[in-house]
């Protein structure tokens, strides 16, 4: 059964960084492409950024190049977001799943609130 689960998230304020990370399960994890996705608040969710099965990272949303760094380790079947100078309209609940096509459910996401 393919499970996604995210962790990481939290209030922070304007400036501040986050480490997100998501623990993936059911499928031969180093054979897929990964991504982070982000769903705003009455907005429809979107790419944040996508690796390789290898782990080098491309794609960054325009958004969030410069400030966000893509990781995996697929020893431990994890991917990592690291997000620095985070922005109120980064706010949106963070998804991970295999990429370009999605597979499996989506996990419960993490949610990420930028906020003074």
């Amino acid at each position: 059964q393919v499970q996604f689960v995210e962790s990481g998230g939290g209030l922070v304020q304007p400036g501040g960084s986050l480490r997100l990370s998501c623990a993936a399960s059911g499928f031969t994890f180093s054979n897929y492409p990964m991504a982070w996705y982000r769903q705003a608040p009455g907005k429809e969710r979107e790419l944040v950024a996508r690796i390789t099965s290898y782990g080098t990272p491309y794609n960054y949303a325009d958004s969030v190049k410069g400030r966000f760094t893509f990781s995996r380790d697929n020893a431990k079947n994890m991917v990592y977001l690291q997000m620095t100078n985070l922005k109120p309209e980064d706010t949106a609940v963070y998804y991970c799943n295999t990429s370009p096509q999605t597979i499996g459910a989506w996990g419960q996401g993490a949610q990420v609130t930028i906020s003074s």
